[in-house]
């Protein structure tokens, strides 16, 4: 039977993927405090920070990676402790940052793992189509009778990056989530663009999206929304252009940064 959300909860959470009040500790080491951001689905949301901010750990809280030492994270006003594990790989899924696989798979055979989750011992003519549109779309599909190990890093995140698209591609009722810690490391310039457009496009099809990004410049030209974190803590939430302030980013980052306008209308973040 599938997971219905708690129709006790507020009709404005259904569909949203939520950290509520979160704090995250590891041992004596406090990651996370008090943290509460909503995400809605349709949009690109960029977590951004410094080394060390807790970008990542928030994301792992989001995928329902990592309980909370105190507060919930919910999706569709569910605690995500509370789904059937099955529903909620079908619901969201996450690219980390390394992912090593010990065995010579073929490209195709490590985005079909990606299926696993709709129950399918066997792969299906679906199973089989969600793949080859996946990998269409990540521009892997030459890749697909190779040997994973033997591609290189950037190669290997695309396939991955294929691999979490065909979790969640089934999602028509419900949104499907892409939780994407780093994308674009390992990547050239042309395929971080590639993977972000890509990410957009994701978006404009229903689909929610949340990447941790190094790159201020890239949030600032492809999420909808941006969350800044430091030390552990939320600072701000809302629009590139209100979020990425020159200020702002200078004390948190420790050097001097000032917005710069580009003659195609566009503004950088850049050393001041």
């Amino acid at each position: 039977m599938n997971l219905a959300v708690d129709w006790q909860s507020s009709p404005m959470e259904r569909h949203l993927l939520q950290a509520r009040d979160v704090h995250l500790n590891y041992g004596r080491r406090q990651v996370l405090r008090a943290v509460s951001l909503s995400a809605r689905p349709g949009r690109v949301l960029a977590l951004l920070g410094p080394n060390g901010a807790g970008k990542s750990s928030l994301l792992g809280v989001l995928a329902g990676l990592c309980r909370p030492s105190m507060g919930d994270a919910l999706l569709d006003g569910q605690p995500l402790a509370r789904w059937k594990p099955a529903e909620l790989a079908r619901r969201r899924a996450m690219l980390s940052q390394q992912v090593r696989l010990g065995f010579a798979f073929r490209a195709e055979e490590v985005v079909m793992l990606g299926r696993s989750p709709h129950g399918a011992t066997t792969p299906g003519a679906v199973d089989r189509q969600v793949v080859e549109t996946t990998m269409q779309l990540t521009r892997t599909r030459h890749l697909a009778g190779r040997d994973y190990l033997e591609l290189s890093g950037g190669e290997q995140q695309r396939v991955q990056l294929a691999r979490v698209l065909a979790q969640v591609w089934d999602c028509r009722a419900e949104p499907g989530w892409l939780l994407l810690d780093e994308p674009e490391a390992g990547l050239d310039i042309a395929h971080q663009h590639e993977l972000l457009a890509l990410a957009r496009r994701l978006a404009g099809q229903g689909f929610g999206v949340i990447a941790v990004l190094h790159d201020l410049n890239l949030a600032a030209r492809y999420a909808d929304e941006v969350a800044l974190l430091a030390q552990g803590q939320l600072l701000r939430h809302g629009s590139a252009h209100e979020v990425l302030d020159p200020a702002m980013l200078s004390r948190i980052y420790g050097l001097p940064l000032a917005r710069i306008a580009t003659p195609d209308g566009r503004w950088l973040i850049e050393p001041a």
